[in-house]
Protein backbone atom coordinates (compact mmCIF):
# COMPACT_ATOMS: atom_id res chain seq x y z
CA UNK A 1 0.00 0.00 0.00
CA UNK A 2 1.23 3.21 -1.36
CA UNK A 3 1.81 6.04 1.39
CA UNK A 4 3.31 9.28 2.02
CA UNK A 5 6.94 10.21 3.04
CA UNK A 6 7.08 10.07 6.73
CA UNK A 7 8.71 13.29 6.93
CA UNK A 8 5.32 15.23 6.26
CA UNK A 9 4.07 13.99 9.59
CA UNK A 10 0.60 14.62 10.39
CA UNK A 11 0.37 18.52 10.51
CA UNK A 12 -1.93 19.89 8.03
CA UNK A 13 0.96 21.84 6.37
CA UNK A 14 3.25 19.76 6.51
CA UNK A 15 1.39 17.13 4.46
CA UNK A 16 -0.39 19.74 2.12
CA UNK A 17 3.44 20.81 1.15
CA UNK A 18 4.01 17.57 0.57
CA UNK A 19 0.92 16.09 -1.04
CA UNK A 20 0.63 19.06 -2.96
CA UNK A 21 3.96 20.51 -3.63
CA UNK A 22 7.14 18.88 -2.80
CA UNK A 23 8.77 17.27 -6.08
CA UNK A 24 6.29 18.77 -8.40
CA UNK A 25 8.39 20.36 -11.35
CA UNK A 26 8.20 24.08 -11.23
CA UNK A 27 8.75 26.91 -14.10
CA UNK A 28 7.77 29.78 -12.61
CA UNK A 29 11.36 32.01 -12.18
CA UNK A 30 8.98 33.73 -9.16
CA UNK A 31 7.94 30.29 -7.48
CA UNK A 32 11.54 29.24 -8.01
CA UNK A 33 12.96 32.22 -6.62
CA UNK A 34 10.38 31.66 -3.41
CA UNK A 35 11.74 28.19 -3.01
CA UNK A 36 15.51 29.34 -2.97
CA UNK A 37 14.71 32.47 -0.61
CA UNK A 38 12.78 29.69 1.65
CA UNK A 39 15.26 26.77 1.75
CA UNK A 40 18.00 29.55 2.49
CA UNK A 41 15.96 30.78 5.31
CA UNK A 42 15.99 27.44 6.66
CA UNK A 43 19.24 27.09 7.27
CA UNK A 44 19.59 26.43 10.93
CA UNK A 45 16.12 26.22 11.74
CA UNK A 46 13.09 23.57 11.09
CA UNK A 47 11.53 23.55 7.65
CA UNK A 48 8.18 23.49 9.36
CA UNK A 49 9.45 26.65 10.79
CA UNK A 50 10.01 28.45 7.01
CA UNK A 51 6.89 26.86 5.88
CA UNK A 52 4.69 27.95 8.66
CA UNK A 53 5.85 31.69 7.81
CA UNK A 54 5.55 31.26 4.28
CA UNK A 55 2.49 34.12 3.88
CA UNK A 56 4.43 36.72 6.05
CA UNK A 57 7.80 36.07 3.39
CA UNK A 58 5.20 36.57 0.38
CA UNK A 59 3.72 39.50 2.44
CA UNK A 60 7.29 40.93 2.80
CA UNK A 61 9.47 40.09 -0.59
CA UNK A 62 6.66 41.58 -2.72
CA UNK A 63 5.21 37.94 -3.91
CA UNK A 64 8.65 37.32 -4.90
CA UNK A 65 8.95 39.38 -7.67
CA UNK A 66 12.52 39.99 -8.15
CA UNK A 67 12.86 43.11 -9.66
CA UNK A 68 10.72 44.85 -6.71
CA UNK A 69 12.96 43.17 -4.16
CA UNK A 70 15.95 43.91 -6.02
CA UNK A 71 15.03 47.18 -5.36
CA UNK A 72 14.92 47.39 -2.07
CA UNK A 73 17.44 49.04 0.23
CA UNK A 74 18.84 49.70 4.18
CA UNK A 75 15.48 51.27 5.04
CA UNK A 76 13.70 47.74 3.52
CA UNK A 77 16.10 45.82 5.52
CA UNK A 78 15.99 47.47 8.94
CA UNK A 79 11.83 47.27 8.30
CA UNK A 80 12.04 43.90 7.26
CA UNK A 81 14.30 43.04 10.21
CA UNK A 82 10.96 43.76 12.69
CA UNK A 83 8.49 41.71 10.65
CA UNK A 84 7.84 38.37 12.75
CA UNK A 85 6.16 36.94 9.33
CA UNK A 86 9.41 36.33 8.51
CA UNK A 87 13.20 34.95 10.37
CA UNK A 88 14.33 38.12 10.94
CA UNK A 89 18.34 37.25 10.41
CA UNK A 90 20.08 40.31 8.97
CA UNK A 91 22.06 38.00 6.72
CA UNK A 92 18.92 36.14 5.54
CA UNK A 93 16.78 38.99 4.55
CA UNK A 94 20.48 40.60 3.20
CA UNK A 95 20.73 37.79 1.20
CA UNK A 96 17.48 37.59 -0.44
CA UNK A 97 17.56 40.97 -1.59
CA UNK A 98 21.18 40.55 -3.12
CA UNK A 99 19.92 37.15 -4.58
CA UNK A 100 16.99 38.59 -6.59
CA UNK A 101 19.59 41.34 -7.96
CA UNK A 102 20.82 38.35 -8.98
CA UNK A 103 18.06 36.22 -10.49
CA UNK A 104 17.57 39.25 -12.71
CA UNK A 105 21.20 39.17 -14.16
CA UNK A 106 20.62 35.40 -14.83
CA UNK A 107 17.26 35.83 -16.48
CA UNK A 108 19.02 38.55 -19.01
CA UNK A 109 22.23 36.18 -19.22
CA UNK A 110 20.05 32.84 -19.77
CA UNK A 111 16.17 34.21 -20.38
CA UNK A 112 15.14 32.88 -17.13
CA UNK A 113 16.12 31.60 -13.91
CA UNK A 114 13.88 28.59 -14.84
CA UNK A 115 15.76 27.79 -17.75
CA UNK A 116 18.88 28.20 -16.06
CA UNK A 117 18.21 26.26 -12.79
CA UNK A 118 16.74 23.73 -14.97
CA UNK A 119 19.48 23.19 -17.55
CA UNK A 120 21.34 20.86 -14.47
CA UNK A 121 18.96 18.30 -14.78
CA UNK A 122 18.88 18.49 -18.74
CA UNK A 123 14.90 19.97 -18.15
CA UNK A 124 14.00 16.22 -16.74
CA UNK A 125 12.98 15.67 -12.73
CA UNK A 126 15.31 13.43 -11.48
CA UNK A 127 13.51 10.29 -9.97
CA UNK A 128 15.52 9.03 -7.06
CA UNK A 129 14.82 5.15 -6.16
CA UNK A 130 14.96 5.40 -2.34
CA UNK A 131 13.41 2.71 0.00
CA UNK A 132 13.89 4.91 3.62
CA UNK A 133 14.20 8.56 4.30
CA UNK A 134 17.89 7.43 5.32
CA UNK A 135 19.24 6.72 1.85
CA UNK A 136 18.04 10.15 0.75
CA UNK A 137 21.72 12.14 -0.02
CA UNK A 138 21.59 15.74 1.61
CA UNK A 139 23.57 16.94 -1.30
CA UNK A 140 24.93 15.35 -5.03
CA UNK A 141 27.42 16.21 -7.41
CA UNK A 142 24.53 18.13 -9.19
CA UNK A 143 23.47 20.27 -6.64
CA UNK A 144 27.55 20.85 -5.50
CA UNK A 145 27.67 21.95 -9.21
CA UNK A 146 24.11 24.52 -9.22
CA UNK A 147 25.77 25.56 -5.75
CA UNK A 148 29.51 26.76 -6.85
CA UNK A 149 27.50 28.29 -10.03
CA UNK A 150 25.21 30.27 -8.02
CA UNK A 151 28.21 31.35 -5.97
CA UNK A 152 30.15 32.12 -8.83
CA UNK A 153 27.46 34.33 -10.49
CA UNK A 154 27.43 35.93 -6.88
CA UNK A 155 24.10 34.28 -4.70
CA UNK A 156 24.24 33.43 -1.01
CA UNK A 157 23.34 30.76 1.28
CA UNK A 158 23.45 28.75 -1.67
CA UNK A 159 26.03 25.78 -0.38
CA UNK A 160 24.88 22.31 -1.60
CA UNK A 161 22.49 21.06 1.20
CA UNK A 162 20.82 24.17 0.77
CA UNK A 163 20.80 23.79 -3.29
CA UNK A 164 19.79 20.42 -2.88
CA UNK A 165 16.37 20.65 -0.64
CA UNK A 166 15.90 23.71 -3.40
CA UNK A 167 16.23 21.37 -6.11
CA UNK A 168 14.00 19.00 -4.42
CA UNK A 169 11.37 21.09 -3.41
CA UNK A 170 11.34 22.70 -6.97
CA UNK A 171 10.79 19.41 -8.50
CA UNK A 172 14.12 18.99 -10.28
CA UNK A 173 14.47 15.96 -7.92
CA UNK A 174 11.86 13.39 -6.56
CA UNK A 175 13.26 12.21 -3.67
CA UNK A 176 9.69 10.78 -2.38
CA UNK A 177 10.39 7.07 -1.12
CA UNK A 178 9.60 4.29 -3.37
CA UNK A 179 6.22 3.73 -0.95
CA UNK A 180 5.12 7.08 -1.27
CA UNK A 181 2.03 7.64 -3.26
CA UNK A 182 3.93 10.68 -4.93
CA UNK A 183 6.61 8.72 -6.09
CA UNK A 184 7.32 9.34 -9.60
CA UNK A 185 4.40 11.21 -10.05
CA UNK A 186 4.74 14.25 -11.24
Amino acid sequence: MATRCEWAGTEPLMVAYHDDEWGVPTHDDAALFELLTLEGAQAGLSWRTVLNKRVGYRAAFAGFDAAAVASFDERDVERLLGDAGIVRHRGKIESTINNAQRVLEVQDDRGSFDAYVWSFVDGAPIVGAWRELGEIPSSTAISTALSKDLKRRGFRFVGPTTVYAFMQAAGLIDDHVVTCFRHGSR
